[in-house]
């Protein structure tokens, strides 16, 4: 088979890139042809040059709209299409995912768009998000099939009038890691804790940040870059937790980071089905997360972990507390975690169902 793949942005390696990196380098091992287009060049394109996955920047191809530009990347993306004659087109993000359905309906070619989390989900501004309501409702019909990475995302397409038989659950799924980067929940001396996220809008390190002030024996490592984090640091230094913080930018050893780690948060404004959490679990770590989105999917509240209300300090920082205070229930849930990874969010398990929805486009089509 011979798949291309659209997504918008280059300049992050976040859950929708690393989804399709895992999958193009999967589906190449089982021999399939690959390809991958991204919008203007960034490191995640080296990414996927380490891992000899083809793939082609498209400069001016950014998530911001822009009529005249993105009708340029449209008919961009159809001279891509004709050239490389996919079986199969695979989009990703709102902005790839509404091009590259136009380029595949003007050439008649099979195309599959995954939702990472709608842009119009419960926490993103109101005015964004029923633009984006009305947009999805409008290019819903132009491919088969939709992967939503929840069944809470299947439950608001449906909410906002996509037909239900397009949309298909597909929970995400991380490969294993050597037993080597197991963390120890328990520890010795101070509780680590880590929140992978990209300083932005989505993300509520604010949050987190108060609610930790007060907890002693805990210290927070925040892993990522983005426009808001000078803000956060501005932050730190407010609230007079500098040595209880520190910023470990952006990290491509992330498997290292959660091993030396006690407890992984991820606070948030929304979500889709975030793979921080799957990486945390499967590193053992027990899971502080907001109630966001597929959230709670992932994370069994009380077994694996514990979920929390949007933007509530007090809850997150009661549930924190009673962590760094209790090793012997972290070292619990955190067993309970990757024993939940183990049967529920592997790899293989999403590729598999991936692949069935594939197949199941392809047959729509007449093409098997």
């Amino acid at each position: 088979m011979r798949i291309l793949f659209v997504i918008t942005r280059a300049d992050t390696v976040g859950g929708a890139q690393v989804h399709v990196k895992d999958l193009a380098a999967a589906l190449m091992q089982m021999h399939h042809e690959v390809l991958v287009v991204t919008g203007t060049a960034g490191h995640y394109n080296q990414v996927l040059d380490t891992l000899n996955v083809k793939n082609i920047a498209l400069s001016n191809f950014v998530r911001s709209i822009a009529p005249v530009q993105d009708l340029r990347i449209s008919v961009k993306l159809k001279e891509i299409i004709q050239t490389y004659r996919p079986d199969l087109v695979s989009t990703h993000s709102s902005k790839a995912g509404l091009l590259g359905r136009i380029a595949c309906r003007l050439e008649r070619i099979p195309c599959l768009f995954t939702a990472h989390g709608w842009a119009f989900t419960p926490g993103v501004p109101v005015g964004k998000r029923y633009f984006y309501q009305s947009l999805e409702s409008l290019a819903s019909p132009l491919s088969e099939h939709i992967i939503c990475v929840s069944e809470y995302d299947r439950y608001l397409g449906v909410q906002a009038g996509i037909n239900p038989d397009r949309l298909i659950t597909v929970h995400n799924g991380m490969p294993d890691i050597q037993p080597k980067y197991w963390a120890d929940p328990v520890g010795k001396g101070v509780v680590n804790l880590t929140m992978i996220a990209r300083f932005d809008q989505q993300k509520d390190h604010t949050t987190l940040l108060q609610a930790i002030q007060p907890i002693k024996n805990l210290h927070i490592n925040l892993v990522g870059d983005g426009p808001n984090l000078d803000n956060a640091k501005a932050l730190v230094e407010q609230l007079d937790i500098e040595d209880k913080v520190s910023f470990l930018g952006f990290r491509s050893d992330i498997p290292e980071v959660l091993a030396q780690s006690q407890i992984f948060a991820l606070i948030s404004r929304w979500e889709g089905f975030p793979r921080t959490i799957i990486e945390a679990m499967r590193a053992g770590l027990c899971v502080v997360a907001s109630q966001v989105g597929g959230v709670a999917e992932a994370v069994s509240d009380g077994e694996t972990g514990f979920c929390v209300a949007r933007q509530d300090v007090a809850m997150l920082r009661e549930r924190l507390a009673q962590l760094v205070a209790e090793p012997e229930l972290r070292l619990r849930l955190g067993l309970a975690g990757r024993q939940r990874y183990e049967a529920n969010f592997t790899f293989q398990r999403m590729y598999d169902q991936t692949y069935q929805v594939y197949e199941r486009v392809l047959a729509c089509e007449g093409k098997l």
